[in-house]
């Protein structure tokens, strides 16, 4: 299982063009807990501190849990979340570079030629990184990878190898519950919401950096949807 989770990961490494230096690798752990949002008086009205430094900023509600367990679910969710987003991030980075690139090259074999050429220089740079992802992060980091790209990890493979390239990853990926298919879907998906709201958490908390997802979707309407007399819950 360990072997053919690396190999799926490797896949994902392929949508990563070249870099100079790893920065992710050793992120620290968090020590905040955006759950609880910190305000203060402003003229007789009340408003988050994080809000006081930021030209533009959410108003974020704070999160309630039923129960200990729920807590524990939402902040396991909450670490694996921000230690796969910078990968997701930095794909939308590169895949746009990549496509640059690609536009240049004048023959399909040129082009064949230069993708294989980035493949290997990551591979060899980049995927013993991504090998240590458990299978629940790298689910995440599909979805975050559709949220950033605005494309499935399938259709990113397919463009930029083959249909059956893509279609044999994918049926090797589901062996063990990830599919590449999955999108990023925070409207229908309460999973996805609570990684959309642990996102604007750490963006405000200047955990993470932010770049707009390639996704249209309002975090107001999905938090009147979710958070409205409602308890969050992650899957399992």
């Amino acid at each position: 299982m360990v072997l053919a989770q690396s190999e799926i990961m490797k896949l994902i490494t392929f949508l990563f063009i070249a870099f100079p230096v790893f920065v992710f690798a050793q992120m620290d752990p968090i020590q905040q807990d955006s759950t609880a949002v910190e305000y203060i008086l402003v003229e007789g009205d009340s408003i988050p501190k994080t809000a006081i430094s930021l030209n533009e900023v959410l108003l974020l509600q704070q999160l309630k849990f039923d129960s200990k367990d729920e807590r524990i679910k939402y902040l396991i969710l909450k670490r694996k979340t921000i230690k796969v987003y910078p990968y997701a991030k930095l794909a939308a980075e590169r895949l746009t570079t990549l496509n640059a690139r690609l536009a240049t090259l004048e023959t399909k074999r040129a082009k064949r030629r230069y993708a294989k050429l980035i493949q290997k220089y990551i591979e060899e740079e980049f995927s013993a990184e991504l090998k240590k992802l458990t299978r629940t992060e790298g689910q995440i980091l599909i979805k975050l990878i559709h949220r950033q790209t605005g494309k499935t990890t399938f259709d990113l493979i397919k463009q930029l190898r083959s249909g059956w390239r893509a279609f044999w990853f994918n049926t090797t990926a589901s062996m063990f519950d990830i599919s590449l298919k999955r999108e990023f879907d925070p409207l229908h998906v309460k999973e996805d919401f609570l990684i959309e709201d642990i996102l604007e958490r750490a963006f405000q908390d200047g955990i993470l950096k932010r770049q707009e997802p390639a996704l249209d979707f309002d975090y107001y309407d999905l938090s009147d949807k979710w958070l409205k007399n409602k308890t969050p819950e992650t899957k399992q």
